[in-house]
């Protein structure tokens, strides 16, 4: 019996460490096997942490949920086994026949890519905004910011003219 369902979201188990080379596996087989028009799209939801290691921030991306992939697709019995069958795929969440599908509002909150990263401090801070200078190393200073890189967790503050680039956590708003 052929299943039509309605284009969402589902959500696809993988071999923990395997959840990009399924993204692109499954990916390959959409376009050779013609499959546009029932598998959408193929996500592994990441996010931005900044972790200090050897005393050194370092921007790093992280899986949301490690061993899940994302599915945008209509499910039927073809593109069910297909995805059922890729290398790395170990099933869908939910009934094994029936996949049951994320809400609308999940969905939206996995995906959307998020503003602020662990430490929360992206986003924290606009151009042109006064903050004082945390850092020993400058001392007690108001400065104004000049460039903001939320990737790298950095800002770019003018101390007496000169621009200085300093992480998220050496500044605070005044």
């Amino acid at each position: 019996m052929e299943r039509e369902g309605v284009r969402a979201w589902y959500v696809i188990h993988t071999y923990s460490g395997y959840e990009n080379k399924v993204k692109m596996n499954l990916e390959k087989k959409v376009a050779s096997q013609g499959l546009g028009d029932v598998i959408f799209d193929v996500v592994v939801p990441m996010h931005t942490e900044t972790e200090v290691k050897d005393g050194k921030k370092k921007v790093v991306q992280r899986k949301v949920f490690p061993g899940y992939v994302l599915v945008n697709m209509i499910v039927n019995n073809y593109s069910w086994y297909v995805v059922r069958n890729t290398q790395g795929v170990t099933g869908f969440v939910g009934s094994e026949k029936d996949p049951i599908p994320l809400t609308q509002e999940e969905a939206d909150r996995i995906l959307k890519s998020p503003q602020e990263d662990s430490d929360g401090l992206s986003g924290k801070f606009k151009v042109n905004d006064r903050v004082h200078i945390n850092s020993a190393l400058f001392g007690d200073y108001i400065a104004t910011v000049k460039e903001i890189d939320n990737s790298k967790g950095r800002v770019v503050v003018l101390i007496e003219g000169k621009p200085i680039s300093l992480t998220f956590d050496q500044v605070e708003k005044v």
